[in-house]
């Protein structure tokens, strides 16, 4: 749809402006006694709050502060993306901290948001998922005599409060823990993390996949889905596809000890 409306609308009309890096953090590795990491949500809410719940159970006999890390990827594909954003717009469970990481599906829809002539090529990449999870049926707003492009972005305006816009736009895209680093994709293998572009962090497979990071650190992402957590040289993977299994997957840190379990919504 989104191609042959490209066609319709001119393609790129818009000016397309240069957007700074996105943020890259880095804690102190003794400030959490425990760590906790989710892969890929990909708008599927009940298990989302069904991974909190049971991290919070876990975390009830470690005493002080932990940690919940986001990989990424919160919108398309599955049906809940607005509470998704809705929900990481509210505060963390009680003892923890929350980072949301950016992922490419997060980016493509801020940029969409931002741009939608520049970037319609979204809707074909899950964002008519996301839209209807905002009350805004793209497809019927394409349809003949439907206004099209003008009524989807006046439409949009209306659904998608600024609080989701801010959220996404001041998600970081890398978080470093000691010789920890958490991304939503993974890392140019033998590349610092200085040198790493966003989209290498939001975007990679290979050759990180097969050769790791190379990197005197241990990466934990998501983006790339297997059926099961993925233990390799230099790094784990844990996007478990939940919007097509159902299964959202966890990672444990604690005691310099990864572990995962998997959430069914």
């Amino acid at each position: 749809m989104a191609g042959l409306f490209r066609k319709i609308f001119g393609g790129n009309t818009e000016k397309v402006v240069e957007k700074p890096p996105r943020v890259r953090l880095s804690l102190d590795p003794l400030a959490y006694a425990a760590i906790y990491a989710i892969g890929d949500v990909h708008g599927c809410y009940e298990a989302l709050i069904e991974a909190e719940r049971r991290i919070v159970e876990d975390a009830s006999l470690i005493a002080g502060p932990k940690l919940i890390v986001l990989l990424g990827d919160y919108v398309d594909r599955g049906k809940r993306s607005r509470d998704v954003l809705q929900h990481l717009c509210a505060p963390a469970p009680e003892g923890f901290h929350r980072v949301a990481l950016c992922g490419n599906h997060d980016d493509a829809f801020f940029k969409f948001l931002t741009a939608p002539r520049t970037n319609i090529g979204w809707l074909e990449f899950g964002g008519e998922e996301t839209l209807y999870s905002y009350g805004v049926d793209a497809k019927y707003l394409f349809s003949q005599g439907r206004g099209g492009l003008d009524a989807l972005c006046a439409a949009i305006r209306l659904a998608v409060p600024t609080e989701h816009i801010e959220l996404l736009r001041s998600m970081p895209i890398a978080l470093s823990i000691g010789d920890l680093i958490f991304v939503h994709a993974g890392v140019r293998p033998g590349v610092s993390m200085d040198s790493q572009s966003d989209r290498d962090l939001m975007w990679i497979r290979e050759p990180f996949i097969t050769k790791g990071p190379q990197l005197p650190s241990l990466v934990i992402h998501g983006h790339t889905p297997d059926m099961k957590p993925v233990f390799a040289s230099g790094r784990i993977g844990i996007d478990t596809a939940a919007f097509a299994t159902g299964n959202l997957t966890v990672l444990k840190i604690a005691g310099g000890e990864p572990s995962v379990f998997p959430v069914a919504a």
